[in-house]
C-alpha cells in the first residue's frame, strides 16, 4: 500500500467517525427536543430515523476502513474472507443510505415511506453484492478485460442508481427550504462520490493520488452536506406549528378563517374564490378529521384515490400563502396542515376540537350527489 493510500484510509476512518458521532448526537438531541412533533400521530408512532441511518452509514465506513487497513497491514487482502467482508460492508452501507431516503420527504415517490419498494431495492442490493463476490471466481482470468474489472460493473451500476436517488432527494430538500445553492452543491458532491468509484472498474482511470484525493474530498463534502441537512431539519421542526394551536373555521363557501400563532397568522380570513377544488378538498379533510376516527380520517392521494394527485394538496398551501401574502418566514409548508400516514394516505393535522364548520355549509355539502359518502360519515 502506498503512503497516499494509507493517508486516505486513515483520514477516511477519522473523518467518518467524527461525522457519524456528530450526526448521532444531533439525532438524539432532536428526538429529545421535538419528540411531540415527531410522534404526533398516535396510531402510527413513526419515528423519523433518517438522520440515524445516515450516521450508521458513516460508522460502516469506519468499520470498512479499519478492515481494509488491517488487511493491508496483516496481508490478508487476497483471501475470500476479506472480499466477503468488503461486500458485506457495501451491502449494509447501501442499505442504511436507502433506509435514510425512506424518511426523506422530498425523495422520489416510490421511495418515501414505501416499504414494498424499499424491500425490493434492498433485495437488488444484496443480489448485486453476491454477483460482485461470485463473478471473480466464475470468470477467473477473464474477470479483467482491457483494464475493465467485469465483476465490479454490477456494483458500479447500483452505485449510479443510489447516487441518482441521493442527488434528487438532496436537491429537492434544500431547494424547497430556500437553499438552492446548497442543493446544487449536493448534486456535485454526489457526482464526485460516483466518480470516486469508477477506478474500481476502469483500472486505468486516474492515478493513485487523484483517485484517493477525489474519494477524500467527496466523502468529507458528503458528511458536511449531512450536517447542513440536520441543521435545516432542526429549523423546520422549530417553525412547525403544533396541531393543538391551529384552528380553522369554515365560514361559508370558499371562506375559511385560519389561526396559526407560530406563523404569526391570527384569525385571517381566506377567500379561495374560484379555486373551488382546493376549498372542497380542504373541507373534505376537515370533515373526516372532525367527525370520524382512525383510518376514516385519512384520504388516499393517488391515481386511484379520492384525490388524484399530491399537487392538489400543494395547491391548497400555495393558495393560502398567496391569498394571505405571507413572507418567507410565515409561509406554510404542506406538512404544517397535513400529516402523511402511509400508503399514499394523508390526514389533516389540526385536532378535531379546533375545527368548526358552518352547519348550513355542512348540510349543503353532504347533500350534494358527489358527496354522499360524507353524509354517512357525519
Amino acid at each position: 500500500m502506498t503512503e497516499v493510500a494509507k493517508f486516505y484510509i486513515l483520514s477516511h476512518i477519522c473523518i467518518s467517525f467524527i461525522g457519524g458521532v456528530l450526526l448521532l448526537a444531533l439525532w438524539f438531541n432532536i428526538r429529545a427536543r421535538f419528540s411531540q412533533l415527531l410522534e404526533e400521530n398516535d396510531s402510527q408512532k413513526r419515528v423519523d430515523k433518517g438522520l440515524l441511518y445516515l450516521s450508521l452509514a458513516m460508522f460502516i465506513w469506519v468499520i470498512s476502513g479499519c478492515w481494509i487497513y488491517g488487511g493491508t497491514i496483516f496481508n490478508y487482502t487476497e483471501t475470500q474472507g476479506y472480499q466477503l467482508a468488503v461486500n458485506l460492508f457495501s451491502i449494509v452501507n447501501n442499505m442504511f443510505l436507502l433506509l435514510a431516503l425512506f424518511y426523506f420527504y422530498y425523495a422520489p415517490g416510490f421511495i418515501y415511506h414505501h416499504k414494498k419498494n424499499i424491500k425490493k431495492i434492498i433485495a437488488v442490493i444484496i443480489l448485486t453484492s453476491v454477483l460482485t463476490f461470485v463473478l471473480p471466481f466464475v470468470l477467473g482470468e477473464n474477470n479483467i478485460i482491457k483494464n475493465i474489472r467485469i465483476s465490479g460493473i454490477p456494483d458500479l451500476m447500483l452505485s449510479a442508481f443510489l447516487c441518482y436517488l441521493l442527488g434528487i432527494s438532496f436537491y429537492r430538500t434544500f431547494a424547497y427550504r430556500g437553499l438552492r445553492v446548497i442543493g446544487v452543491i449536493s448534486i456535485l458532491v454526489i457526482v464526485l462520490i460516483f466518480v470516486s468509484q469508477i477506478s474500481e472498474v476502469f483500472l486505468t482511470f486516474g492515478n493513485d493520488f487523484s483517485n484517493n484525493f477525489i474519494k477524500i474530498i467527496a466523502k468529507t463534502s458528503l458528511i458536511s452536506i449531512f450536517l447542513v441537512l440536520a441543521t435545516t431539519w432542526v429549523i423546520r421542526l422549530a417553525s412547525t406549528p403544533k396541531p393543538n394551536e391551529i384552528t380553522i373555521h369554515f365560514l361559508d363557501w370558499s371562506l375559511v378563517k385560519l389561526n396559526i400563532p407560530t406563523k404569526n397568522i391570527y384569525d385571517q380570513t381566506i377567500d379561495f374564490g374560484s379555486k373551488t377544488t382546493q376549498y372542497k378538498n380542504l373541507l373534505k379533510f376537515a370533515i373526516r378529521r372532525k367527525y370520524t376516527e382512525g383510518e376514516a380520517q385519512t384520504i388516499p392521494v393517488n391515481l386511484g384515490g379520492e384525490i388524484k394527485n399530491q399537487t392538489y394538496l400543494t395547491r391548497i398551501i400555495e393558495n393560502i400563502n398567496d391569498i394571505l401574502q405571507l413572507d418567507d418566514s410565515q409561509k406554510l409548508d404542506r406538512r404544517d396542515l397535513f400529516t402523511f400516514i402511509g400508503e399514499s394516505k394523508y390526514r389533516l393535522r389540526i385536532v378535531p376540537n379546533n375545527i368548526s364548520i358552518n352547519k348550513r355549509l355542512l348540510d349543503e355539502f353532504v347533500e350534494s350527489t358527489e358527496n354522499k359518502t360524507y353524509k354517512e360519515l357525519i
